[in-house]
């Protein structure tokens, strides 16, 4: 009776678990269903089919170098056969590179536009899964697609997600079968096909070279931040449709005062200049509204933060510093305004003008300019015997600096002719000591020198921390009504100027 009893109860007990085994893998089936996104769908989710943008060169600015090498594309695109009785072949792949906000998506929107070839436009991200095989199927898929639908264009955003360099480890790993797709389908075109591939990226140097190489990406474009020119052609392209007054905006001003801005950022002080008209309820965005945008773009919102007396006095000071500095290194840099009304991170800062676009400094002005970066610290030393943590954000700029003349340039006054880079070879514990030693020298007599300038001008700095207390922001015009008896002691050779600076203070000043 009993046996019978255990007996029953085996197969019963056997019974259910063997159901809800199957219950449980039935589950983690469709758990792994779903987090594969209801494969077999294989198309990149943001993939758009078709040229539906009507962005146009009219809507490029700021770019003419690069527009010029697209525009053959184009050409192709609209006349292969010119090109093809000539024996002549439409490049397989051009890869646009540069700082972010260049306008790289926006020049491939406007050579599909211009074309009227088919756009394909996808993510390299949007390749990447965590499932074997998936990015790799994508791939195919899209360039089938575009295959099938040439003339047409695959922009692939973001390349060095999936085209970063191999490390050699791991061959089966899905981001490595992903490139060797997408090299294996570079290397598929026919001389017939009409199918271009665009990349961007903003890392050139993480790219697989096998990316690179001839017959895959064969142009490599840098799309660089515009210059003077370039960037006043993007603000009028940026201004169109809106009411600008037109006795009081400058866009060549606004142009000099964005030196180093990309294509984007100006974008948003067009659109910030607007939004800020809006608010006022004006008809029309006057320059006031200009001037207030780029602040907000470069320098963050402004804020009231609540400071004592001891630590507005102690701002004032560390501001002027930087003031006085910039006017006694006038062939370095234009100061436009100086504040110590908080914005972003920033409890106060100067703003400098450029008078050109410089790409070539030497080391007289690279000094100069680490005198003024310092010229708030050393106000505090000179002022007060003691220094706070208000010029974090200074003595990055002047590390940055003094680190490039002895890396990189040859500017150090031992280190004259060659590089002291240790990516590039390997250093010995000599030369690495020497390399610190020649940094340190420039930073410490650049200190010294702001030092010894502003206690042989400690009047006009008192002028200017006083003014700086009432009034709490100078402009230009203030500032030189204060230092007119101050003449200028740069040790640059030439009067010219360099790209804007913004001193800040990242940290809040102790009580």
């Amino acid at each position: 009776m009993v046996g019978h009893w255990f007996q029953d109860a085996a197969n019963f007990a056997m019974t259910y678990l063997g159901l809800a085994f199957l219950v449980l893998v039935a589950f983690m089936c469709w758990l792994l269903w779903k987090t594969m996104g209801m494969m077999p769908r294989t198309t990149p989710a943001n993939l758009v089919h078709g040229s539906k943008s009507k962005t146009s060169w009219s809507d490029v600015a700021g770019v003419e170098e690069v527009r010029g090498e697209l525009m053959e594309v184009v050409d192709f695109m609209r006349d292969p056969k010119r090109f093809e009785r000539l024996g002549a072949k439409v490049p397989k792949g051009l890869l646009l590179y540069g700082p972010p906000g260049t306008g790289k998506t926006l020049l491939a929107k406007a050579v599909a536009y211009e074309s009227g070839a088919n756009f394909y436009s996808a993510s390299a991200s949007s390749f990447v899964e965590m499932f074997a095989g998936l990015g790799a199927s994508r791939i195919r898929k899209l360039f089938a697609e575009a295959r099938k639908n040439a003339p047409a264009i695959i922009f692939i955003d973001e390349l060095d997600a999936v085209g970063a360099q191999r490390s050699g480890h791991g061959f089966n790993r899905e981001q490595d079968q992903t490139l060797n797709q997408l090299l294996v389908e570079l290397d598929g075109f026919e001389g017939a096909e009409q199918v271009v591939v665009m990349g961007a990226s903003n890392r050139i140097q993480d790219l697989d070279p096998a990316l690179l190489r001839p017959g895959r990406f064969d142009r490599q474009l840098l799309v660089p931040p515009p210059d003077l020119a370039g960037r006043e052609a993007i603000l009028r392209v940026h201004t169109r449709g809106k009411p600008l007054n037109l006795d009081d905006v400058d866009l060549a001003t606004v142009a000099r005062q964005t030196s180093g801005l990309t294509g984007a950022e100006l974008a948003n002080i067009c659109n910030e200049a607007a939004i800020k008209a809006g608010r006022r309820s004006d008809v029309s965005i006057s320059q006031a509204d200009f001037d207030w945008a780029l602040e907000r773009v470069v320098a963050g919102l402004q804020q009231r933060k609540v400071l004592t007396e001891k630590e507005r006095r102690i701002l004032a000071y560390h501001e002027g510093g930087h003031a006085l500095m910039g006017h006694l290194m006038g062939s370095v840099m234009e100061l436009q305004k100086v504040t110590i009304v908080s914005r972003g991170n920033a409890l106060g800062y100067a703003f400098y003008l450029p008078e050109e676009d410089r790409y070539l400094h030497t080391k007289e002005e690279l000094v100069d300019r680490m005198i003024v970066a310092l010229g708030g610290r050393a106000a505090e030393e000179v002022v007060f015997g003691r220094v706070t943590n208000g010029a974090a954000n200074d003595l990055e700029k002047v590390t940055e600096i003094a680190r490039s003349m002895v890396f990189e340039w040859g500017m150090s006054d031992t280190v004259t002719s060659r590089t002291m880079r240790a990516d590039n070879y390997a250093l010995s514990e000599a030369s690495k000591r020497l390399r610190d030693e020649e940094q340190a020298h420039l930073t410490d007599g650049a200190y010294e020198e702001a030092v010894r300038l502003l206690r042989k001008h400690r009047a006009p700095l008192d002028r200017i921390a006083a003014a700086l207390l009432e009034k709490e922001t100078l402009v230009r015009e203030e500032l030189q009504a204060l230092v007119e008896d101050v003449e200028p002691e740069s040790s640059a050779s030439e009067t010219v100027g360099v790209p804007r600076v913004v001193a800040s203070e990242p940290g809040e000043l102790p009580a």
